[in-house]
């Protein structure tokens, strides 16, 4: 093979590399519709960012794996207030990476399959925390719609494990 053709052949790769990229973004856009991945909307079904001064009620949330290999959260259901804003104090006592995520049972579904394809996504969602092992963290939240939603670790295999739970928001 010539120079020029081996110039040509790696220039072609690099040019599909590059468009396997853009599409592999572009086909990933529409299921990162739903919170704020990289610029998605900060509202979703379940509230919105809430101001910390107005913050009525704090929940501590641990996350964790059991020796019989389930992977949880503790406490296992929440029930909140519609209107309500909420400090959630999430800390990993794990000796594995997890997710907090709030959203309807829809959204979570669809996040869920978008982390299996993509286990590395990073995320600068209001309504998702990751933290690693003895990291803490916390989320702020306006419940604004009430009904059943639920939060859940999408780290692939985490949700399946049992990492997830009903998010009750009543009524005033």
């Amino acid at each position: 093979m010539t120079s020029t053709n081996a110039t040509k052949e790696t220039k072609m790769k690099m040019t599909l590399f590059a468009l396997a990229l853009l599409a592999a973004s572009s086909l990933a856009s529409p299921m990162l519709a739903s919170g704020s991945h990289a610029g998605g909307h900060d509202a979703v079904s379940v509230g919105e960012p809430g101001d910390a001064k107005k913050a009525t009620q704090t929940v501590r949330v641990t996350m964790k794996e059991t020796d019989d290999g389930k992977m949880i959260f503790t406490p296992a259901s929440i029930k909140v207030r519609q209107g309500q804003t909420v400090r959630f104090a999430i800390k990993n006592v794990g000796e594995l990476g997890h997710e907090f995520v709030l959203d309807d049972k829809a959204q979570i579904q669809e996040h869920k399959a978008a982390m299996e394809k993509f286990p590395e996504m990073e995320h600068d969602d209001p309504n998702a925390i990751r933290l690693e092992p003895s990291q803490s963290g916390e989320i702020v939240w306006t419940f604004t719609n009430n009904g059943t939603f639920e939060f859940a670790c999408l780290v692939p295999g985490h949700y399946d494990a049992g990492m997830h739970g009903p998010l009750e928001v009543v009524k005033k």
